[in-house]
């Protein structure tokens, strides 16, 4: 024997709705209401249209910088930097806060922070660019490293460095960049228009 219940809304004990059909729209509970799925429950939304996932749940930061001039000494990276402004680029949520090549993040979270210059060198030499981190605002230290370049003279070289960095706190959690071994003759390479040497942000979750 089937039944069928027919209902346009079905109310709690209480009178507040739980299930409510409008329109060909169905809304499960109210704003501020937390609604569970069970332990060993499958979601399934393969045959679906899903909205909103993508901003809420999936990535909800992503932004780029670059170097916009050449860099010819070592040490922290601390001037010609901007957000990339070229065409089709876009970032995704609020983006970094950069001060003086420090780069503040608009949130917390489990960020990939990496990094990618472009050397030339017109002597035997091989420059190396490092992420350093703090968690206190104050004493930094590196977390990752890479270098570019080889013992050929008169050659462009790329290379690129990456780490995650668990965000816990806006205020205390900072990074910025630093190059080594850049001798006479020997440039990392920025541009306004265009990547060259490129700062990437991108939130990856929860912390």
């Amino acid at each position: 024997m089937t039944s069928i219940l027919k209902a346009d809304t079905i109310q709690d004990a209480d009178g507040n709705n739980i299930i409510n059909e409008s329109g060909n729209t169905i809304t499960i509970g109210a704003s501020g209401d937390t609604v569970t799925i069970p332990s060993g429950a499958t979601l399934d939304g393969s045959n679906a249209t899903l909205s909103g996932f993508a901003t809420t749940n999936g990535i909800t930061e992503a932004d780029q910088f670059r170097l916009t001039a050449d860099l010819t000494s070592q040490g922290d990276i601390t001037s010609n930097l901007e957000r990339n402004d070229s065409t089709a680029f876009s970032k995704i949520g609020t983006g970094m806060t950069e001060s003086s090549g420090i780069f503040t993040f608009p949130s917390t979270g489990i960020y990939k922070v990496s990094a990618t210059i472009r050397a030339y060198s017109t002597t035997n030499d091989v420059v190396s660019i490092e992420i350093k981190a703090t968690t206190n605002n104050s004493s930094y230290s590196v977390i990752a490293d890479a270098a570019a370049g080889d013992q050929s003279n008169s050659k462009s070289q790329t290379g690129t460095v990456a780490s995650f960095v668990d965000v816990t706190d806006t205020s205390n959690v900072k990074v910025k960049f630093r190059a080594g071994s850049l001798s006479s003759g020997t440039v990392i390479e920025g541009n306004s228009s265009y990547n060259k040497t490129v700062f990437e942000f991108i939130r990856l979750g929860d912390t």
